[in-house]
């Protein structure tokens, strides 16, 4: 049975790398061309220089007030200008995330996927229900107890096992000879 499924995940990996290949290969395309200018706006505006920039425009509008008598064009200029810079940093942003939060994603399906012990059922996490999440959160928290429990800092349990080990481990110490 495992080695079936072995087949079969082998498949799956050399397609994807292929296809990964294939996307490598046909070179820069306004999509990856958006994603660096988006890369390097969002690097850029998160910087202690962008910031201080910021509050240097800040400091030159308040300073201006008296000169334009506090007029409503003088805060109209400010509230149109970080309004503007606010919309489009929203977007910015969140494209930064979502690829950021894709790869963190991609990273722990790789670990979950490689270790015999971890539930694969966790690799599509970002696609269960708050319900769901909510289940797995208070199976974690007993997996903690039972932890703590132990006092091994190297205990380990999976989804699908965690019962039945502690049950195990439980009925070995109480079995052994002291």
């Amino acid at each position: 049975m495992r080695a079936g499924f072995q087949k079969e995940e082998d498949e799956v990996l050399h397609a994807a790398a292929n296809e990964l290949n294939a996307v490598s290969q046909r070179g820069n395309t306004n999509h990856s061309k958006f994603e660096r200018v988006a890369g390097a706006i969002t690097k850029a505006t998160g910087s202690s220089t962008a910031f201080l920039l910021a509050t240097a425009i800040i400091l030159v509008w308040a300073v201006t007030g008296p000169i334009f008598r506090f007029s409503d064009t003088w805060q109209l200029v400010i509230n149109t200008g970080t309004t503007i810079v606010t919309f489009l940093m929203v977007f910015l942003i969140q494209q930064s995330q979502n690829k950021d939060s894709m790869a963190i994603q991609l990273k722990l399906n790789e670990l979950i996927a490689t270790s015999d012990r971890a539930s694969n059922r966790l690799i599509v996490g970002e696609d269960l229900t708050q319900t769901e999440l909510e289940l797995l959160k208070d199976f974690y928290v007993k997996l903690a107890q039972l932890a703590k429990k132990e006092d091994d800092l190297h205990a380990s349990h999976s989804v699908e096992d965690a019962a039945e080990l502690h049950e195990t481990k439980m009925e070995s110490r109480h079995d052994a000879p002291r």
